[in-house]
């Protein structure tokens, strides 16, 4: 439930390709920290790529969610590179509400 939810967050337009990042790795986080303690990580990475791929040709964060989630597949060992979005002011509710 929890990944469809984030894949639905994903599918938004973004004004930039580095927003696009920003939201893929806030996804990639938030799909993590929700996993249950007792899965493994290798599967239930899998099937979040499977769903999420679906989607990545239409959405640009959707596609940096995949990347990580490929790349934390590739190379289990190494550090992935989560940079946090930059703190500043976005628009809020308006600025979303014309987004749509």
């Amino acid at each position: 439930m929890l990944l469809e939810s984030t894949l639905n967050t994903l599918q938004t337009r973004t004004e930039s390709p580095r927003r696009a990042e920003e939201l893929g790795t806030l996804g990639y986080l938030q799909w993590l920290a929700g996993l249950p303690r007792n899965v493994g990580y290798p599967k239930e990475a899998e099937r979040a790529l499977e769903m999420a791929e679906a989607f990545e040709d239409t959405d640009p964060a959707v596609q940096a969610f995949c990347a990580l989630l490929r790349e934390s597949l590739r190379n289990p060992l190494q550090v992935l590179s989560l940079d946090m979005p930059e703190r500043r002011r976005r628009g809020g509710a308006k600025a979303r509400r014309r987004m749509v």
